[in-house]
C-alpha cells in the first residue's frame, strides 16, 4: 500500500502545481527571467547604501566618514523616490529624441500585470531595476565633493541632477526614441559612468578645492574600503548580468566577462605599483578592480573573455593615469576620483566596445575589429554628447542649488572640524581607537 502511494505521489504533486503553471502562462510572465531580475535588482541595490558607502567612507578622513557614508545612503533614498515620481517617465515614456514624456509620472498607466516585451518580466520590476541604476549614478558623483559640500545642498543637487541630467541621457541611449539609440551601452558605461564621472569633475571645480589640500590625509579605514569594493563587485553581477533581462546565455556571459575584467584590472594595477612605487597597496588593487568593472560595463553583453582581458588591462592603465598622474598634473580636487575611475575609464570602455563588440556574443553588436568601423564613430558621438551635456547640465543644476541654498560650500570652521561632529553631531570611532580608550 505504501509503495502505491509513493508511486502516485509525483503525479499528485504535478496536479497541485498545474494551477500555478497555468497562471504563469496566462499572465505571459517568464518566471525564470523574473526570478533572476528580482535577484539582480537586489544585488544592484546593495551597491549604493552598502558597497559604495563603505568604499567611499573607508577612503575619506575620520572626521567626515559618516557624512560620506550618509551621502551615498541618502542618494539611494532620493534617487529611488525621484525615479518613481518622474525619472522613469522622462527616461522611458514616449516623447521625442531628447526626452521622454509624462505618461508614467508616479507610475500611472503601469498596471501590476503589465510585462516587458521580450523579457516577459513585470514592468514594475523593470522600474525597480532601472531605479537602482539612477541611484548609484548620483551617488558616484558625491565622491568628487565630499568633505566640503553642504548636506542639504547635496540633497537638492541629487534631486535635480536625476531629472535634468541623468534622465535625458538615459532616454538618449536606452529609450526607444533616443537619438543615441545605436550606441552600444549594455549596462551603463555612457549613461552612468561617463555621465557621473564628468558631472563629478564639474561639481568639484565649482565647489572648489579643500582647505590645506597639501597636507597628508589618511583614509579612515582601508578595511572598510576593501569590503566596500568587494560588495560593489558582488553587486556588479546584478548590474551587468541583469542587463541581459533574462536568465539566459547572455547573462551568463556578462557575469563571466565582468569577473575577468575586474580580476585583470586589479592585477595590472598591482603590477604598475610594484614597478613604479615598489609598494603594492590594497587601495590600489581594489581601485584597479573597480576600474575593470567600470570598463567592462558597456561591453559586458558584446564581448567574450579575450575582449574582457583587453578591456581589463586598458581600464587599469587609464584609471591609474587618471587617478595618480592626471589629477596631480592639473591639480583638481576630485576627492575620491569619480572622474578618474568612472569618467575616464567609462570613456575608454565605451570606445573599446565599439572596437571589440563580437557578433558571436550578440549579433546586434558588431565592432570595428569585426568589420564595422562605423560603430566606433557611433560610440564617439555618444561619448561626446554625454560629456558636453553632463558638464553643462551639472553646471546649471549647481548654480540653481547654490542660489536657493545660499551657497553649496560649507564654512571654513566646519570643514576644519569635520562634517561628522560639526553638522551631524555624530562621530566615527574605529575598533582600534575604542580599545585604546578602554585601556587608558
Amino acid at each position: 500500500m505504501n509503495c502505491q502511494i509513493k508511486k502516485k505521489l509525483p503525479a499528485f504533486l504535478i496536479i497541485l502545481l498545474l494551477p500555478m503553471l497555468s497562471f504563469a502562462q496566462d499572465g505571459a510572465v517568464d518566471t525564470g527571467n523574473t526570478a533572476w531580475m528580482l535577484m539582480a535588482t537586489a544585488l544592484v541595490m546593495l551597491m549604493t547604501p552598502a558597497g559604495l558607502a563603505l568604499f567611499y567612507g573607508g577612503l575619506t578622513q575620520h572626521k567626515s566618514v559618516l557624512n560620506t557614508v550618509g551621502m551615498s545612503y541618502v542618494s539611494f533614498l532620493i534617487g529611488t523616490l525621484v525615479w518613481v515620481i518622474i525619472g522613469y517617465s522622462l527616461s522611458f515614456a514616449d516623447g521625442n529624441g531628447f526626452i521622454g514624456g509624462l505618461d508614467y509620472v508616479l507610475l500611472k498607466n503601469i498596471a501590476i500585470t503589465d510585462i516587458v516585451d521580450g523579457a516577459n518580466i513585470p514592468k514594475i520590476l523593470d522600474v525597480a531595476f532601472q531605479g537602482t541604476f539612477a541611484a548609484i549614478a548620483v551617488a558616484i558623483v558625491s565622491g568628487s565633493v565630499i568633505e566640503r559640500i553642504r548636506f542639504s545642498s547635496w540633497i537638492w543637487f541629487a534631486i535635480l541632477w536625476i531629472v535634468v541630467v541623468y534622465a535625458p541621457i538615459c532616454h538618449w541611449v536606452w529609450g526607444s526614441e533616443g537619438f543615441l539609440h545605436g550606441d552600444l551601452d549594455f549596462a551603463g558605461g555612457t549613461v552612468i559612468h561617463i555621465n557621473a564621472g564628468v558631472s563629478g569633475l564639474v561639481l568639484a571645480l565649482l565647489v572648489g578645492r579643500r582647505m590645506n589640500l597639501h597636507e597628508e590625509r589618511k583614509p579612515s579605514s582601508i578595511k572598510f574600503m576593501i569590503l566596500g569594493s568587494a560588495l560593489l563587485w558582488f553587486g556588479w553581477f546584478g548590474f551587468n548580468g541583469g542587463s541581459a533581462y533574462g536568465a539566459n546565455f547572455l547573462a551568463a556571459n556578462a557575469l563571466m566577462v565582468t569577473n575577468i575584467a575586474a580580476c585583470t584590472a586589479g592585477v595590472v594595477w598591482l603590477i604598475i605599483e610594484m614597478v613604479i612605487i615598489k609598494k603594492p597597496t590594497l587601495i590600489g588593487v581594489a581601485s584597479g578592480a573597480i576600474c575593470g568593472l567600470v570598463g567592462i560595463t558597456p561591453a559586458a553583453g558584446f564581448v567574450g573573455v579575450p575582449g574582457a582581458l583587453v578591456i581589463g588591462i586598458i581600464s587599469s592603465v587609464v584609471g591609474y593615469l587618471g587617478v595618480v598622474k592626471l589629477k596631480a598634473y592639473f591639480g583638481h580636487d576630485d576627492t575620491l576620483d569619480a572622474f578618474g575611475m568612472h569618467g575616464l575609464v567609462g570613456i575608454a570602455g565605451a570606445l573599446l566596445t565599439g572596437v571589440l563588440a563580437n557578433p558571436a556574443i550578440d549579433p546586434s553588436g558588431v565592432g570595428a575589429l569585426y568589420g564595422n568601423p562605423g560603430q566606433l564613430l557611433i560610440q564617439l558621438k555618444s561619448v561626446g554628447a554625454t560629456i558636453v551635456y553632463s558638464a553643462v547640465g551639472t553646471f546649471v543644476v549647481y548654480k540653481i542649488v547654490a542660489l536657493f541654498t545660499k551657497g553649496a560650500r560649507i564654512t571654513k570652521d566646519l570643514e576644519l572640524e569635520g562634517m561628522d561632529i560639526g553638522y551631524h553631531g555624530e562621530q566615527h570611532i574605529t575598533i582600534e581607537r575604542e580599545m585604546v580608550t578602554d585601556l587608558t
